[in-house]
């Protein structure tokens, strides 16, 4: 037999194995599970389950509120909150605004009697200040974030670093403060910042006092906004929730600082709204404090909030501020215009505003009635006991006083710093 001439059989074709398919599934399962494990947590505008209102604080239902606290903390001190702010945030219409609280401001701590804001962490932590917060200003606060330095300069250099026009000379030495000693040293101009480098800038203390500081804080909390929603933190983005979950303490799951952060991105087209607490600094026994104006920064949260105040809320309004005016000793003394080391009066400007918008619009609309024809008469006759010539007079007047105090309401610049000491006895920076 000759083999060689013999066709060779075809080897029989095996299967190919496809894996690829199993593996889908099985990336798909898994993407499944983690999306439906998100999703099954709590969205921004959900309200914590064992979050119990106090009777007597204004909640929104469309609107989050975040306590934010920067906490100065040391190896033998329980740490004090050196910034704390409120930011309020609508996902609905796409817009933010921050409140900055000054620490000099004078409150009520429960069980420890009057004293500044920033010592209700060292007296309870989150949960004391959190409570003095909402009884100072009379509003829920739906979660909190509590970051230290530390962790600040990991956030920042994690989103890579931030752009700031520092607008005057910075310099201040202490060889006794921090880890080997604290040392700002900053020129004017745009600068492009690291973690370790923003902490000097948010901390630099002049004459300008703590608003001045506030100013500053604001100024680099808007320059991270526009970091965080520019097109290159996309890649970065899960590095930066996970040092963000790693470094801050925070009620707020993964799926809401998602959210937060895509609020942020949609409400910047409208701007971030920032305000301070509106009032005056004034001694009382010989410490700095800082008074607020309690009528017209509950009247800004409500608008801020969107809540309609009743009668009943405007009455314990008077009744709290009432109560707060007469808390004050009667040894306390006025800070003279020339020491600005506290800051000076402040008050919320867009409220002013406002404020004179409805004031011309009612102008407007009795010029337009007295126009209107053959009920012009009629029309006359119905808003001559209202808006009589002196009361338009006085209207007028009103709005240049609070144009003109609108334009003084800024301190000028300067650059040699004062350092001071708060009542607790740590050194204000």
């Amino acid at each position: 037999m000759n083999l060689q001439n013999q066709p060779i059989p075809p080897r029989p074709k095996k299967k190919k194995r496809r894996i690829w398919p199993w593996v889908l599934a099985v990336l798909a399962f898994l993407i499944a599970a983690a999306a439906g494990a998100l999703f099954a947590s709590s969205g921004l505008l959900d309200k914590p389950k064992d979050d119990v209102v106090e009777d007597g604080l204004l909640t929104a239902r469309d609107k989050t509120t975040i306590m934010i606290m920067g906490v100065d903390e040391r190896d033998d001190d329980v740490g004090r909150s050196d910034t704390l702010m409120v930011a309020t945030i609508d996902p609905k219409k796409n817009q933010a605004a921050l409140l900055s609280i000054p620490r000099d401001t004078r409150v009520k701590i429960k069980g420890n009697g009057w004293d500044k804001i920033n010592a209700a962490y060292a007296y309870g932590g989150e949960k004391l200040t959190q409570r003095t917060v909402e009884d100072f200003l009379g509003v829920n606060m739906d979660h909190y974030i509590i970051i230290n330095p530390k962790s600040f300069q990991k956030i920042i250099d994690a989103i890579g670093g931030i752009d700031i026009d520092v607008e005057k000379r910075m310099y201040y030495e202490d060889p006794w403060d921090d880890d080997g000693g604290l040392l700002i040293d900053l020129k004017p101009g745009m600068q492009h910042m690291d973690g370790k480098t923003a902490v000097t800038y948010v901390r630099f203390r002049d004459e300008e006092g703590d608003i001045g500081r506030i100013r500053r804080q604001q100024k680099f909390m808007k320059a991270c906004m526009d970091k965080l929603v520019s097109p290159s933190i996309i890649l970065k983005l899960p590095t930066v929730i996970s040092e963000i979950m790693d470094s801050v303490k925070t009620d707020l799951n993964v799926r809401q600082l998602l959210e937060f952060a895509g609020s942020l991105k949609e409400s910047q087209k409208n701007g971030l709204k920032t305000e301070m607490v509106p009032g005056r600094p004034l001694y009382i026994d010989g410490i700095s404090y800082w008074i607020p104006d309690l009528k017209e920064l509950r009247t800004a949260l409500a608008d801020t909030l969107g809540i309609t105040l009743s009668a009943s809320d405007r009455s314990r309004m008077d009744q709290q501020e009432s109560e707060y005016k007469k808390s004050i000793p009667a040894n306390a003394k006025e800070v003279p215009a020339s020491d600005t080391s506290i800051g000076k009066a402040h008050t919320t400007s867009h409220l002013k505003q406002d404020r004179n918008a409805k004031s011309r619009d009612r102008d407007a609309k009795d010029t337009n009635t007295k126009k209107g024809g053959k009920d012009s008469k009629d029309a006359k006759g119905s808003n001559s006991s209202s808006d009589t010539p002196e009361k338009m007079r006085d209207m007028r007047h009103e709005n240049d006083a609070s144009n003109a105090s609108d334009d003084t309401s800024g301190t000028p610049a300067s650059t040699g710093p004062v350092p001071t000491r708060d009542s607790a006895g740590g050194k204000s920076r």
